[in-house]
């Protein structure tokens, strides 16, 4: 992990996204919130790159979006 301040805001902001999702797909009890927001929670630790982490977090809530818009 990279100690940059744009880094570690960016680590910051996605992760308390990915919190909130993560709380309230355990207490909605819906399984995609619970992944998408686990994995928010977790990868920034391993993307130090700005720009590809946010890529990689609006990817993750397209998906989100996309599945839970399908059905899930």
């Amino acid at each position: 992990m990279d100690l940059d301040p744009s880094s570690l805001l960016a680590s910051m902001l996605i992760g308390s996204v990915g919190l909130g999702l993560l709380i309230y797909g355990k207490k909605q009890v819906r399984f995609p919130q619970m992944i998408v927001g686990l994995g928010l929670m977790v990868y920034p630790y391993f993307v130090s790159n700005v720009w590809l982490m946010l890529g990689i977090a609006v990817a993750a809530v397209a998906a989100l979006w996309g599945a839970v818009r399908s059905g899930w």
